[in-house]
């Protein structure tokens, strides 16, 4: 079916049923689409979706939210893009907020105890699947493997910070170049592929590049015209905003430097709470990455001053959530008509592998940090339960094909229940 057959309006439903159904993390997001894009409603080729997902596993941010706004684009234009990546975040965006307001303001409860200890259960085995799962996919050498290792031991040890990482192992990938990826420089793609680069394609990249750099900061800056430019708000935006820039690897890194950050630097959440808005994102439709706007809202809730928690909260998780997903959909609205030909520069594909194969590392730092603050608390005592169901949960998963949200909320019951019996 050519795009010309397709109705914006018949998109524009898609969109929004995708943005309530797209449970299961990316990959989970990634096979829905396929299968309805390209397999059932034929609205794009295999190999162009192929292409366009590979361009959006390059980029930071979310490559789930990524491709369906390109999808979007490519279907309908801007109208199109916009229409994808807002729906496809939209209904997270409300029953995230929801949550964050009960995990403050009921977290207390011991039912909502009970719920949340169990969850911690299943955190610890979601990232130990995670770090399991993404380096099978990329680590598929002795180099690969060495730079996993070295990030590991920068960030867990040196507390090295993750922008440094990543530019270093991108640097290294680039200039190892095919002892990274194991294969041979080729040329960029045909002439019928290639993007506009004289003037014109130049000063479309401009416009779009300042217009979108505009809307990114414009409610920081409002923010800080309000608050001081030394309110935790602005520091909230400023914080997020570089994580977009740098988090390579999906949510789990951007866990990883959000953690180190908020955590250990800021010291605005505990790691224990860290765990918990991963278990509450890990339940709700949308991209992983939206654990941002929790850690926003549970930040600004306890530290901003001046200001009704609630609203703080509020504020700071929606500023989160703006800077989080702004620039990801303008690295689409830059680069979409440049797929075909940075598919194939060498160059380019070795410094990201590089850069994926340091997140394994990153995501490893993440899953030792958790499992220790879930089975040695703050409290004192070495918690049992933890470790029994988080092993079940595990091998759930990893040799029994678990679905993650039946993980989720039986690991979350199950905790109520082993609360209310001890």
């Amino acid at each position: 079916m050519s795009s010309e057959q397709i109705t914006f309006r018949e998109a524009f439903r898609y969109w929004l049923k995708l943005g309530f159904i797209s449970f299961g993390g990316p990959t989970g997001q990634i096979a829905m689409m396929h299968k309805e894009v390209v397999e059932n409603r034929k609205w794009l080729p295999e190999d162009q979706f192929l292409h366009a997902l590979n361009f959006c596993m390059l980029l930071p941010g979310p490559e789930a939210q990524q491709l369906a706004t390109y999808i979007g684009w490519k279907l309908h234009g801007t109208r199109g893009a916009l229409a994808a990546g807002i729906l496809f975040v939209l209904p997270s965006v409300f029953i995230l907020w929801g949550l964050s307001w009960v995990y403050v303001a009921l977290g207390a409860l011991p039912s909502v105890a009970g719920l949340l200890y169990g969850l911690k259960a299943a955190v610890v085995a979601i990232v130990a699947e995670a770090v399991i799962r993404v380096g099978k996919k990329s680590l598929k050498n002795g180099y690969l493997i060495a730079l996993a290792a070295l990030s590991f031991i920068a960030i867990f040890f040196l507390s090295t910070p993750f922008p440094v990482i990543v530019a270093s192992a991108g640097l290294i990938g680039y200039i190892l170049n095919t002892r990274i990826t194991g294969t041979a420089a080729s040329a960029f793609s045909a002439a019928s592929d290639a993007p506009e680069t004289g003037s014109n394609g130049w000063l479309r990249a401009l416009k779009i590049t300042s217009f979108g750099l505009f809307l990114w900061f414009l409610p920081v800056i409002a923010v800080g015209l309000w608050r001081g430019w030394n309110d935790i708000l602005v520091e909230i935006g400023i914080l997020f905003s570089k994580a977009a820039v740098v988090t390579f690897g999906g949510a789990y890194a951007v866990l990883g430097y959000i953690g180190q950050q908020a955590v250990n630097y800021h010291g605005w959440l505990l790691p224990e709470q860290m765990m918990d808005g991963l278990g509450l994102a890990e339940t709700t439709p949308g991209p992983l990455i939206m654990v941002n706007q929790f850690v926003a809202y549970v930040a600004a809730y306890t530290h901003a001053p001046a200001l009704a928690p609630a609203m703080a909260g509020a504020i700071a998780g929606l500023l989160a959530t703006w800077v989080t997903f702004t620039p990801s959909m303008l690295w689409i609205f830059i680069g979409a008509p440049y797929i075909e030909a940075l598919r194939r520069h060498v160059k380019l594909a070795s410094a990201l592998a590089a850069i994926t194969a340091a997140v394994v590392g990153v995501v490893l730092n993440l899953g030792v940090t958790f499992t220790y603050h879930a089975l040695f608390p703050e409290s004192g005592g070495f918690e049992w339960f933890t470790l029994a169901a988080a092993f079940i949960a595990f091998f759930g998963m990893q040799y029994g094909k678990w679905p993650m949200i039946p993980v989720i909320i039986g690991s979350a019951l199950v905790g109520l229940i082993w609360k209310t019996i001890s």
